[in-house]
């Protein structure tokens, strides 16, 4: 699904998952700056969205989900994953109920895979599932933004800024109220910042919840059975998870980023070393330079230089060892 706002001036089209929103709009450095002081807004509209109504609504989610939502306050933000019966991520959910619906956005064009999920587990409870992302799209106002939402829109509001589930038809002109735009790019590089893991960047087909620093955020460890949660209740009591999320600061002298899937190896081990991870996402920040998120083995020592491909990186701890 393209968005209108590819036509905004300056517009720069993304590429791959994110094909359909601007990955920027002229001055990447300036929309990031822009975003880190509460100003502008993101165009999330290639995201999908997706509704769940009926009085089991929240009941029956919590059945399914990592994490703890039969009794979620109305309003309140929450994020939880679906995970596989072996318990690695399959779907990332951010979520918020407004009283009779519970609203989810989801990774570009998961949802179909995601509503055929939840459609073959309704059984006898009293819910609708629906795919709601051509009716609306997800808009990013950052932390600290006092743009106007209108009235009647949902919110969901995060420490992080809030997603607004914005009529599709009114995307243009709330764009030209709650300027001045930034693309993806820029939201990625505060998400890298903050260390926030994505289903699809972060994750691979083995990962689960424990490696990126989930547990907390996105999985409750006090709740009942969902699917998964048997690996879960095993990594957190009897041991530690294979791999782990941690934040890079990549040589800043290199014109080209590692890309995602670039391997990460032991600086003093040389360029034949083995792998101990790869590279998940890597952007260029405003104030950082160059960073990245890489998910490496365990058993990786904290201080260890690393290098991913020919790229100088020294790790921060995100998920300790």
């Amino acid at each position: 699904m393209k968005s209108p706002l590819l036509s905004l001036p300056g517009a720069v089209p993304a590429e791959g998952v994110d094909e359909g929103v601007a990955a920027h709009y002229g001055d990447l450095f300036r929309e990031q700056r822009a975003l880190a002081d509460g100003t502008g807004f993101v165009d999330l509209s290639h995201r999908g969205v997706v509704t769940v109504t009926g009085e089991d609504r929240l009941s029956w989610l919590h059945l399914l989900l990592t994490q703890h939502v039969s009794e979620l306050p109305v309003g309140e933000a929450t994020e939880a994953l679906i995970l596989s019966a072996h318990g690695h991520i399959e779907h990332a959910l951010y979520l918020v109920d407004d009283g009779t619906t519970v609203w989810a956005h989801v990774e570009p064009g998961t949802q179909d895979e995601l509503i055929a999920y939840l459609e073959s587990m309704k059984f006898f409870y009293r819910v609708e599932v629906a795919d709601r992302t051509d009716d609306f799209a997800l808009v990013h106002l950052p932390a600290g933004s006092i743009a106007e939402v209108p009235e009647g829109v949902v919110v969901r509001e995060t420490a992080y800024g809030r997603d607004l589930f914005l009529p599709r038809a009114d995307l243009e002109s709330y764009a030209e109220k709650a300027g001045p735009a930034a693309g993806i790019l820029a939201y990625e590089a505060l998400r890298v910042e903050h260390h926030r893991p994505r289903v699809g960047f972060e994750t691979d087909h083995r990962t689960i919840p424990h490696e990126l620093g989930w547990i907390g955020i996105a999985v409750h460890l006090q709740k009942g059975c969902y699917r998964g949660q048997e690996t879960v209740a095993r990594v957190q009591n009897l041991g530690k998870p294979p791999r782990r999320l941690v934040f890079l600061h990549l040589d800043g002298s290199d014109v080209h980023l590692p890309v995602h899937g670039t391997e990460v190896r032991r600086a003093d081990e040389g360029p034949d070393g083995r792998k101990i991870g790869f590279i998940t996402t890597s952007v260029r920040h405003h104030e950082l330079g160059p960073i990245a998120l890489a998910l490496v083995k365990r058993n990786v020592p904290v201080d260890a230089p690393l290098m991913a491909g020919d790229t100088a990186a020294a790790q921060e701890t995100v998920v300790e060892p």
